[in-house]
């Protein structure tokens, strides 16, 4: 009897690590989490657990990642048909560093803050397409120039500190094709952090569409809604989850869009090598494009897949300080406040033959991938202006450390944790007043706990 107890106890203590490694929020990916420091190149990392074969296949996409494209016709084959518009040279040119994409600084051309076009029910300008291209190659003008000025916002706390936000007021100039549609709304966008995507790809459909609450049953004041898009790549339709308004079901189609407008190269998904000129830029549509005779699309299949490999295995990091006292009280408060209603601490990823990284993990994203209503001062004039995507926190303290900012929200009006958190309304207008009336100490908590994550 006591050798089949001392057996049992031993077989525990074995399994016990594993158990707890299971769930320990210190690696947020799960047994994928980067196997890197929290340095400048923390959120370029591949999955931790990824074989050094497959770790070829994520340098090589790395690479593609970074080409910077050039104009039509070119001598280096497989890099050329960039624009004729466009907004960036390169995915690195957006998603700094594989992290988060910035406002352009004054007399700065705008590359990682992109503006959808769009009227009030979702129609693109008849003129300037889906999106502004703010660059164009030689012979083709920009669509358009921008300045942005800031208006100061003050907001007092409980405690007599005073926090001034910035409303941006965007002015565009020199619309190079004519005058742009009176119904045609403008929606600023920044280029969001690339880590962990591969994860929420994976999060079972069934457990998002659970937590979706749009009548409030529950009375809590969160609702939550989900949005079905046509998925290109699986050629159905399929629940929304990447961008911030949930307009892309996979991370194939999201590659598939920003290839095709934000620098005008086809692929598979989107064959048109003019991107996303519209009839009436004959110009754009008439000018000379990459094609590739063996796939007759700029980004060849191969390429294509190498980058969207790369995205979705780009690590998350570990946590840092995550069971010091002041996060641990930090991150009580979160829960508290009412934070974790929408950004919902821990999921699980199903399991799928061609991923075995990011299959079957517990993770910890802070995330529910709905959208929920933000309030007028976040509306951004288009369709459902109001609707934002619950954006992922992991890796939020290292904005800094790897972009050199730390600019946030979907056109980068906050700097820094609290001033985000300041913009929230709509559903989520009690949490903030919550944190308003927090102490000083109880607020240093909280954002020590945000930034451990």
């Amino acid at each position: 009897m006591i050798r089949c107890l001392t057996i049992g106890l031993a077989i525990a203590l074995l399994l016990a690590p594993s158990l707890a490694a299971a769930d320990d929020e210190t690696r947020p990916g799960g047994a994928a989490t980067s196997k890197g420091p929290r340095n400048r190149s923390a959120f370029s990392n591949p999955s931790g657990n990824m074989s050094f074969e497959r770790q070829l296949d994520f340098k090589v996409g790395d690479g593609v990642f970074r080409k910077l494209w050039v104009a039509a016709p070119a001598s280096t084959r497989s890099s050329d048909g960039l624009g004729p518009l466009f907004n960036a040279r390169a995915c690195q040119a957006c998603h700094l560093k594989d992290g988060r994409g910035r406002p352009p600084a004054a007399g700065e051309t705008p590359a990682s803050l992109l503006f959808a076009l769009g009227s009030a029910d979702g129609k693109p300008d008849p003129v300037y397409g889906g999106q502004l291209q703010t660059f164009g190659i030689q012979g083709h003008a920009a669509e358009a120039s921008l300045q942005i000025e800031y208006q100061p916002l003050p907001v007092t706390l409980a405690d007599g500190e005073t926090i001034t936000l910035r409303r941006p007021v965007y002015h565009f100039s020199d619309f190079a094709y004519g005058a742009i549609d009176t119904a045609t709304r403008f929606s600023p966008r920044i280029a969001p952090p690339m880590i962990g995507v591969g994860l929420l790809e994976l999060i079972l459909e069934a457990d998002i569409l659970a937590r979706a609450d749009p009548d409030d049953r529950d009375n809590d004041g969160i609702r939550g809604i989900t949005r079905k898009v046509w998925s290109a790549a699986e050629q159905r339709e399929m629940l929304g989850r990447f961008g911030w308004k949930n307009g892309a079901a996979t991370i194939a189609d999201q590659t598939a869009n920003a290839f095709f407008n934000d620098m005008g190269l086809s692929t598979d998904l989107h064959r048109d090598g003019f991107g996303d000129c519209t009839p009436a830029q004959a110009a754009c549509r008439s000018a000379p494009h990459g094609v590739e005779a063996a796939d007759d699309v700029e980004v060849p299949r191969k390429l294509f897949d190498l980058t969207v490999f790369y995205a979705r295995n780009l690590a998350v990091p570990t946590r840092e300080n995550s069971r010091a006292a002041d996060v641990q009280r930090g991150q009580k408060l979160f829960g508290g406040i009412g934070c974790a209603a929408c950004h919902v601490p821990r999921q699980v990823t199903g399991s799928h033959p061609d991923r075995p990284e990011l299959s079957n993990q517990v993770i910890w994203p802070y995330t529910d991938l709905l959208l929920h209503d933000m309030g007028d001062d976040l509306a951004d004039g288009g369709k459902d202006g109001r609707l934002w995507r619950t954006p992922p926190l992991w890796g939020l303290g290292l904005t800094k450390r790897v972009n050199d900012h730390e600019f946030m929200l979907h056109d980068g009006r906050a700097d820094g944790i609290l001033e985000a958190i300041l913009w929230h309304g709509g559903e989520a207008a009690a949490a903030r007043q919550r944190v308003i009336g927090l102490s000083k100490p109880d607020r240093a908590a909280l954002l020590s706990f945000l930034n451990s994550l």
